[in-house]
């Protein structure tokens, strides 16, 4: 066996045998303490005071939380303690808890127990605000030793299949995930300081749609229905719209049945916003000033991601999708719509190029545009006008048709955001929602069918709009500096043990 696993258990079992022995004293995992203060308080309220002032105010104090270490010196012992805002030192002396009778079972608690302590707030000669402990009981016993003191728990897929032991011993995951909990604030802030209203929309959908992404397929028994979980929140959105309601937003779920990695999580969250009586430069405008004031809110407006200091407080960059590719291959100026073309350059340039039977002049501008310059996109750039064959709930462009107002964001060369103004002609809107029904049918698993219910919406008149989708998941992660999408979800998507 592993002596690592073997010590391991042999921990387990002392432990257990502790734990044993507090149940034939009385109740093993009581629900009586209560709590004054959190470290973080007590740190904001006598963090500057000195040692005379803390004498004179005498300040008594209940808290709660974890041992993180523990040094024993006879008759006296240091813990330090954790709760959910930060650490604190506590002291604790035989003779002040009453004598042996209590103060030596504390000697034999454990890192990981939870207990809470009362007593008055003092410095250490160290200078150190502590905690002169009068009282202290066990209130949950830690049956499996932490992760070693020096190294944590540095094994990326245990920290992420046991997140809750990572946010023990990691200080470095609390602070992402507070920071997470922050922007999701921030962004909800944002949209509802510019009158847009928060709505929840369904998740089990009878007809997916909304974005390219093959769906997970469920059953719902009593109504004898195939469901799926959504793929975006979209369609149901622009229904409010025709509704009456001129500016909604949904911070939610979306599920895609699709790979794992980096940036992707088949579970994943997104803000989708739609207002009326705007378009895609507007959707634009909005974007880039709720990441600004969210940034601003974080007190940071530079940040490193992925190598790349982005600078959040200079203007977006706009560029055509179109005129991307012209630059990288001025061969194809002028050609954008000449499949034949495209469809060869495309062979020239990107390995391994599987095009799809149903492609489009559209399909092969932006498999260039991805190969060459979607990756050297680094500072905020918003990529507009895409074309319609890959933009199925776009408007078309007035002056040209054969693109959309349409855009995507763009950082560190990786997609950030997708806006649009709104196709709201249900005519053209059933041309295009046949278009992706021949590409299902011709065996594209991300094509979306015909939406009836919407189109029937459409007819009742759905106002000039425009939309646009954050994942919420890159966004976090560009803004903590983090590389892969599991380090910003609190439960990622694992294998099964």
């Amino acid at each position: 066996m592993n002596h690592k696993v073997s010590d391991q258990s042999e921990q387990i079992t002392v432990r257990r045998s502790k734990l044993a022995r507090m149940r034939e004293a009385g109740e093993a995992y009581p629900n009586g303490w209560r709590t004054d203060r959190t470290t973080a308080a007590l740190y904001g309220e006598y963090g500057q005071f000195d040692v005379e002032r803390l004498s004179e105010i005498n300040q008594s104090v209940r808290i709660a939380g974890r041992i993180m270490a523990h040094r024993v010196m006879g008759k006296s012992s240091f813990i330090k303690l954790q709760d959910g805002t930060g650490s604190i030192q506590l002291f604790l002396n035989r003779e002040e808890l009453g004598g042996a009778d209590i103060y030596n079972p504390t000697k034999k608690w454990d890192l990981g127990d939870t207990i809470g302590a009362e007593g008055v707030l003092f410095r250490t000669r160290a200078g150190e605000l502590t905690v002169r402990v009068s009282h202290v009981e066990m209130i949950v016993k830690c049956l499996r030793p932490l992760p070693e003191k020096w190294h944590g728990l540095s094994d990326i897929e245990t920290r992420c299949r046991q997140r809750y032991v990572d946010l023990i011993v990691t200080p470095e995951s609390r602070h992402t995930f507070k920071t997470r909990s922050k922007i999701v604030s921030l962004l909800r802030q944002g949209l509802e300081a510019r009158d847009f209203m928060e709505v929840e929309t369904p998740m089990l959908q009878s007809q997916p749609g909304g974005a390219a992404a093959k769906p997970f397929v469920t059953h719902h028994n009593a109504l004898d229905m195939e469901l799926f979980l959504r793929i975006a929140p979209e369609l149901y959105l622009k229904r409010l719209l025709v509704g009456g309601f001129e500016r909604v937003f949904e911070i939610n779920r979306n599920f895609r049945n699709e790979g794992i990695d980096a940036t992707h999580n088949p579970e994943f969250t997104m803000v989708e916003f739609y207002q009326a009586y705007a378009d895609f430069t507007d959707a634009m405008d909005t974007t880039e000033g709720l990441i600004r004031n969210i940034a601003a809110g974080l007190g940071t407006m530079q940040v490193n991601w992925e190598g790349v200091d982005i600078d959040l407080s200079q203007p977006f960059r706009r560029l055509r999708v179109d005129e991307a590719v012209f630059e990288k291959r001025p061969d194809v100026r002028g050609h954008a719509n000449d499949k034949a073309m495209l469809a060869t350059v495309c062979l020239q340039v990107i390995p391994d190029f599987k095009p799809l039977i149903t492609w489009k002049a559209g399909h092969y501008l932006m498999a260039m545009f991805e190969e060459l310059v979607e990756p050297e996109l680094m500072q905020p750039t918003f990529v507009t006008h895409y074309p319609v064959d890959v933009s199925p709930l776009a408007r078309r462009n007035q002056d040209e048709p054969n693109v959309t107002d349409r855009f995507e964001l763009f950082m560190a060369g990786r997609e950030m955001a997708n806006g649009f103004s709104e196709l709201n002609d249900p005519d053209d809107q059933r041309r295009r929602f046949m278009a992706q029904a021949e590409a299902k049918a011709a065996g594209d698993e991300e094509a979306t069918g015909v939406d009836e219910d919407y189109l029937r919406a459409l007819e009742f008149g759905m106002p000039p709009a425009a939309g646009v989708g954050i994942g919420v998941d890159r966004l976090v992660m560009m803004l903590t500096g983090q590389h892969s999408i599991r380090d910003v979800l609190l439960f990622p998507l694992m294998r099964a043990e």
